[in-house]
């Protein structure tokens, strides 16, 4: 990848979340102050996420899945400095007691937790809470949440290889019924990301393809 794949991302990224803004200013749903871009972090295609989190377009969001990984806490320290220096998000993968120590801004939940997101909303009313859903099943148990995580949308690896790739028309119908703004992850890249512009998604969400085009140094 190169820069362009940066700029188109960002650039479909900023649209999704204007157009999700205008569509809850007519409705009047609540919508929290989102970033239009949510790095996903994974021990085995992220090494050193921070590096990426360090080059994100200011405003961004990362989420940080430790999966066990015994640097968690370094790791975690680490995007809670790259993330404020650019004024963006840290979310912690379903560790509250992380997100607590490193000062992260909230936690996102995996889809079979986020029967969590009303007791942490309660407790920390600051935070941002996010969670995975797979289907209009999953994003219908969204409700406490600030925003849902929906995928695949296109054939992706990692945690959303197993399911099949939803595509455009079916990501779009479920989120029509969605109750709260709804990130497109899975499979996403420079190549097909406009595709989304209309789908009703409120931004971008990605791993290897946001690490590509933003963890390097621009030569």
């Amino acid at each position: 990848m190169n820069r362009s794949d940066a700029e188109i991302l960002w650039e479909v990224a900023s649209v999704l979340a204007r157009d999700a803004a205008d569509v809850s200013r007519r409705t009047g749903r609540p919508s929290a102050d989102l970033p239009p871009l949510l790095f996903f972090t994974d021990p085995g295609r992220t090494p050193r996420p921070w590096e990426t989190a360090a080059r994100l377009p200011p405003g961004s969001g990362v989420v940080f899945r430790a999966f066990g990984a015994a640097d968690a806490l370094d790791t975690a320290r680490r995007l809670r400095e790259a993330t404020a220096r650019r004024d963006g998000l840290l979310l912690i993968g379903l560790d509250a007691e992380l997100a607590e120590t490193v000062g992260a801004d909230g936690v996102h939940l995996p889809e079979r937790a986020l029967g969590q997101a009303a007791a942490l909303s309660t407790a920390r009313p600051d935070w941002r809470i996010t969670g995975a859903a797979h289907s209009s099943e999953g994003l219908a148990r969204a409700a406490d949440l600030d925003a849902a995580v929906l995928s695949p949308v296109f054939a992706a690896g990692g945690a959303s290889a197993g399911g099949p790739p939803l595509g455009v028309g079916a990501f779009s119908d479920v989120v029509r019924g969605a109750v709260v703004p709804v990130y497109a992850l899975g499979g996403i890249d420079s190549s097909n990301a406009r595709a989304l512009i209309g789908s009703g998604a409120c931004g971008l969400a990605g791993v290897s393809a946001i690490r590509a085009a933003f963890g390097r140094t621009e030569t």
